[in-house]
């Protein structure tokens, strides 16, 4: 199970999961309600999502904490991307935002990363969850372009594709980015973590 409500997220892990023999569900199908991300660090929320949807369904939950984080603004949003513009922020609200804190910031000083970190539980009180992470480096645009994706993807330019992880095609965006990353290294640890068992 997945902990987490965001469709784009969902869909986008099982994308990535698709070659392996894992699927996840998200939580509300399960009637899961959301966490409260309190925690100050990527790692801690992604560990308090996991055990919450644990919590309520007695099964296995692997959760992430992701977001964004610019150099020019000390790191923010990071943790608060999602809520950057907002408790009910949407995702052009927080780019809007974005963008215009970055106003007239020259474009050698908008480097900025997407960090991923996921976390699974094998169960409510795992003590010792799997964890894995996943960094994607680039900058930020100055406007938004491509419809893929979702998030900050339309701002965020891929410098070795030279557009933005929106205007990416899903499986090279997968290829090369931070949860795609973590995914990978989960995925391993947990027919790993199989193998063991078996």
């Amino acid at each position: 199970m997945l902990a987490s409500d965001n469709a784009g997220k969902l869909k986008e892990i099982n994308a990535l999961l698709h070659a392996s023999d894992f699927v996840v569900v998200g939580q509300a199908s399960l009637g899961v309600p959301g966490a409260d991300e309190t925690g100050g660090t990527f790692i801690e929320n992604a560990i308090l999502k996991a055990r919450n949807a644990s919590q309520y369904t007695g099964r296995s939950a692997l959760a992430d904490d992701s977001g964004l984080e610019v150099d020019a603004l000390d790191g923010a949003p990071g943790v608060h991307s999602a809520r950057f513009a907002g408790s009910d922020a949407t995702d052009a609200r927080n780019v809007a935002k974005l963008l215009s804190a970055l106003d007239g910031v020259p474009h050698e000083q908008r480097g900025a990363r997407f960090r991923c970190v996921m976390a699974y539980l094998r169960q409510a009180d795992d003590a010792t969850p799997l964890i894995c992470q996943g960094t994607w480096e680039g900058s930020i645009a100055e406007q938004g372009r491509g419809d893929n994706g979702f998030g900050y993807d339309p701002v965020f330019w891929v410098v070795q594709e030279n557009r933005t992880a929106a205007e990416l095609d899903s499986g090279l965006k997968n290829r090369l980015s931070h949860r795609g990353q973590a995914l990978r290294a989960m995925v391993a640890q947990l027919v790993q973590m199989s193998r063991q068992s078996s």
